[in-house]
């Protein structure tokens, strides 16, 4: 029903940062490159130990890529240095036994390519020394981080804390659905225009 509205009535998912670094110097398991650009990302950061991530990436798959992962352009991507490509095969080899991961994207890159990806995000959030954080963040098609500027509990939300489950569950579930909504209203609206 969220969706099925042609009324736009709820707020846009405001803009942090502008031009996020693409990161276009990474690529897959697979050999493939990888872009923020044209897709809606939920980007992370899982370091040189990914597996030690596995609580979280579940959280986050339950809760946010389950029940989004059929939307064109949505991507879940997370970054890490190269050298970590078996701890993130195991991690992501558990994934697929619950859901199906093709736009779930473990990518590797330098680890001076995880840091300017990370700085240019301008968060508050510190990345730590093995090049990970627990949290995620959502891009935009146009590479601009999104995120709460009156979120009140803190204020600015950057993005959210995968080990929170109540804070994917809540904030990060309902930001999803709004800039989804926001781009299917887009559609909607342009090829009403283009039917003119």
């Amino acid at each position: 029903m969220f969706f099925a509205s042609g009324k736009d009535n709820f707020g846009r998912l405001p803009v942090l940062t502008q031009g996020v670094f693409d990161i276009s110097e990474f690529t897959t398991m697979e050999g493939e490159s990888v872009t923020l650009y044209g897709n809606i990302t939920v980007l992370g950061f899982y370091g040189r130990d990914p597996h030690s991530f596995q609580a979280n990436a579940f959280n986050l798959t339950h809760k946010i890529y389950k029940k989004n992962r059929e939307f064109q352009d949505f991507q879940f991507v997370f970054l890490m240095p190269n050298g970590s490509e078996a701890s993130a095969l195991k991690l992501k080899n558990e994934l697929s036994e619950i859901v199906n991961t093709e736009q779930w994207k473990f990518a590797f890159g330098p680890p001076t390519a995880v840091v300017r990806v990370y700085n240019s995000l301008k968060s508050s959030y510190p990345l730590s020394e093995d090049l990970s954080t627990p949290f995620v963040f959502i891009i935009d098609k146009d590479g601009n981080l999104r995120g709460r500027d009156d979120d009140e509990d803190v204020g600015t939300l950057y993005g959210f804390d995968a080990r929170d489950y109540a804070e994917i569950n809540n904030k990060m579930s309902d930001d999803i659905k709004v800039i989804l909504a926001e781009y299917r209203l887009a559609l909607k609206k342009y090829k009403a225009d283009r039917e003119i």
